[in-house]
């Protein structure tokens, strides 16, 4: 893919990623996107295949941003490392439209879908991190190990709840990582 491709895909997931977060998936149009991209309709269907491809695209993009996506080569320590500092790192905007995306209920059968797949795919990840046997009782617990990162990163950042939010990044990441190593470590 040339320089000029790949800037004009991430031009559309950001701009799809701001509408979807707002308006929603049902309300929000091909034709909104591109337009906030400035760049023209067909290339959505160009690059992602459909609206629903370009909205699996900013979820994908939510995994890459939140470090999860590689769990599995990186280990148990790597992953909870990954985890905490993004819990802990400097607030962007960005962190709240990516809670939105994941968790807002978008009325679309297949967009729910595909957020429920994405979730899910990440929760394998760090299930699989952590070794051995992926069973669904560790399922449960990287899906829990997910709700806290997700909720912390809500409760810190996008609402600001006190003192969590102005707590010291050493106090909570130390927190945290007893919390994600208590769900996820492997069972002695």
């Amino acid at each position: 893919m040339s320089k000029d491709a790949a800037a004009t895909r991430l031009l559309l997931v950001r701009a799809a990623r701001h509408r979807f977060a707002f308006d929603g998936f049902k309300a929000t149009t091909v034709r909104d996107i591109a337009a906030d991209a400035g760049v023209n309709v067909a290339l959505i269907n160009r690059y992602f295949g459909s609206k629903e491809g370009l909205f699996r695209a900013c979820l994908d993009r939510v995994v890459q941003d939140l470090g999860v996506e590689q769990p599995v080569e990186r280990g148990l320590e790597r992953a909870l490392a990954g985890l905490v500092s993004h819990v802990v790192r400097t607030p962007t905007d960005d962190d709240s439209l990516q809670l939105m995306l994941l968790l807002r209920s978008s009325g679309d059968d297949g967009a729910d879908a595909i957020r429920r797949e994405t979730l899910r795919r990440y929760a394998e990840r760090l299930a699989t991190a952590v070794g051995g046997e992926v069973t669904d009782e560790l399922l449960v617990r990287a899906e829990i190990a997910l709700s806290v990162v997700l909720g912390m990163t809500m409760l810190r950042r996008s609402t600001a709840v006190e003192p969590l939010a102005s707590a010291d990044d050493d106090v909570v990441a130390g927190a945290l990582d007893d919390a994600l190593r208590a769900l996820l470590a492997p069972s002695r």
